[in-house]
């Protein structure tokens, strides 16, 4: 018999954190992952160890089947294997090898490598996963090339990705807000379009704005504080990353065609990326189709299949990918290799990926998100709220490793507590739950985005957080002022300027340690 108690209570806290907490400090990640759906399940058995045991089976078989195949799943998956195929091919052809030569020679700083990238991950706005793969493999020879560190090179990825994506309304993320609140707003008395509502809560969205000024101001700037210094010095002696755990997810070792060109490189990746956009307009329109609704561009996007769309991207690219390389006289024995060693190299971000969704299972059915949103009673100021909800979100999406779960639970909650409250501050309110949910999946270890920036810098996935964590809370706090300010004043230029000052005087003391941190560097 299950003990219910432990749902929906303090208790169905105990998985997330304990996977937080030893991912943190063991460093191990499938460890703690392990750990952390091992207590879960215990919970959710009543503390049966046959019933838990059951349960973990369950978990993961879920994962590729329930009732049916899990295609979102097993579609991502295989993504992830075909870009460390196209990965490996793209090395082996020499496209990475001459792109960086090309690289070198107009963009000859590491300042101009870092903005390289921020700008990549601002132009591939259309989804996070990709976005997080795709711009690793284009900027990686390069960052490589001017000693960057892969924490670095991840931070930059990440920081970018969830960003665009939640303020883009022609994204995956976008299309799926857009969704939620248009039925919500819609039936709560706003007339307004479903985008204009969206796009009028840009401003208000603290945490990616000022999250994506940051990221821009630490490639333009080279701020690097804490342990992103750590791996930044480490990086400038010719160390990318820590040798002492072993080669990062997602790096294949082999060797390179000198003859390689330009074009090995960029039109693969071309070819994926507009694959991927056809494949995502082609699922959208088929599905408005099947509903009997007229096409638009934003429709599409709404109703597309990411996951399916990813897949098929990906099959393209990659057969597109293998034909040029035995075209170009590749020999068979080294195609099949890169093959073989690309598919390797993403196996590690798939034992993590799997586990991390084994957890996201059981922390759903142990109702953590409800307990957290419980947390919010009625009777608090209504000024207060809007940084409330930005800071429950953001544990929300911490504990849990997910934006769009938080998306799913908390607007919703939002939206009523707003109707209630106070009209005025329904947007701010919406707004400070999308700019939780994105904080609390850069902090958090088991996010999926997070897991996938790491495997597209190449970089140990610990190190990633570690690094990128300072960062995101000093973010975090700027916006959780601006929220404050927001409520109080209920004005959003007065948030907005609020945050904006603490910004300002952020970048400044960042500048002032950053500076010390390269003065010790040149010292030594």
């Amino acid at each position: 018999m299950e003990l219910t108690f432990f749902s929906n209570s303090p208790l169905s806290l105990l998985a997330p954190v304990i996977a937080i907490v030893l991912a943190v400090v063991t460093r191990k990640v499938l460890l703690s992952l392990g750990a952390g759906i091992v207590i879960g399940a215990l919970l959710l058995a009543g503390l049966n160890p046959l019933t838990a045991m059951q349960r973990v089976y369950d978990g993961f078989v879920g994962v590729f089947w329930r009732g049916a195949p899990n295609l979102s799943n097993i579609y991502i998956l295989l993504f992830l294997l075909m870009l460390g195929i196209i990965t490996s091919l793209i090395s082996v052809s020499g496209g990475a090898r001459a792109f960086g030569e090309w690289a070198r020679q107009r963009v000859k700083t590491r300042t101009g490598a870092q903005l390289l990238t921020v700008f990549l991950g601002i132009v591939i706005f259309i989804d996070d996963y990709f976005n997080s793969l795709a711009v690793g493999s284009i900027s990686r020879p390069l960052t490589d090339r001017h000693r960057i560190s892969r924490a670095k090179l991840a931070y930059l990825i990440d920081s970018t990705a969830a960003p665009v994506c939640v303020l883009m309304p022609i994204s995956s993320w976008g299309a799926y807000i857009i969704a939620i609140i248009g039925t919500m707003l819609l039936s709560q008395g706003y007339q307004d379009s479903p985008v204009l509502l969206f796009l009028s809560m840009i401003p208000m969205n603290l945490y990616a704005v000022f999250a994506l000024g940051l990221v821009f101001c630490t490639a333009a700037m080279d701020l690097n504080v804490g342990p992103m210094a750590t791996q930044e010095n480490a990086a400038l002696g010719g160390t990318l990353y820590d040798v002492r755990k072993g080669t990062p997810p997602g790096a294949p070792m082999l060797e390179e065609d000198e003859n390689g060109k330009v074009s090995d490189l960029v039109l693969p990746i071309l070819v994926l990326v507009m694959a991927t956009l056809i494949a995502m307009l082609w699922t959208g329109g088929s599905a408005m189709l099947d509903n009997f609704l007229p096409f638009s561009l934003l429709g599409a996007f709404e109703h597309t299949n990411v996951t399916l769309s990813l897949f098929t991207g990906g099959l393209i690219g990659l057969l597109f990918t293998g034909v040029r390389l035995l075209i170009g006289g590749v020999s068979g024995d080294l195609w099949q290799r890169a093959v073989v060693e690309g598919s390797k190299s993403m196996l590690p971000a798939i034992y993590i990926l799997v586990f991390a969704w084994m957890l996201t299972g059981i922390i759903g059915d142990l109702g953590t998100g409800s307990y957290l949103a419980s947390l919010i009673d009625g009777t608090m100021s209504p000024s207060y709220l809007p940084m409330i909800l930005f800071v429950l979100s953001g544990a929300m999406a911490f504990a849990t490793g997910t934006s769009w779960g938080t998306f799913g639970i908390m607007l919703p909650i939002a939206g009523d507590m707003g109707l209630a409250a106070d009209m005025n501050m329904m947007l701010p309110m919406l707004a400070a739950v999308l700019a939780g949910a994105v904080f609390g999946d850069h902090c958090s270890p088991i996010s999926d985005t997070t897991i996938l920036s790491s495997t597209g810098a190449c970089c140990h996935h610990i190190d990633h957080v570690n690094t990128q964590l300072p960062y995101a809370l000093s973010i975090a706090a700027v916006a959780a002022l601006g929220y404050l300010v927001m409520g109080i004043t209920q004005s959003i230029g007065a948030g907005f300027a609020a945050s904006l000052v603490a910004f300002v005087i952020l970048i400044t003391v960042m500048w002032v340690i950053s500076g010390k941190s390269r003065h010790r560097r040149v010292v030594g």
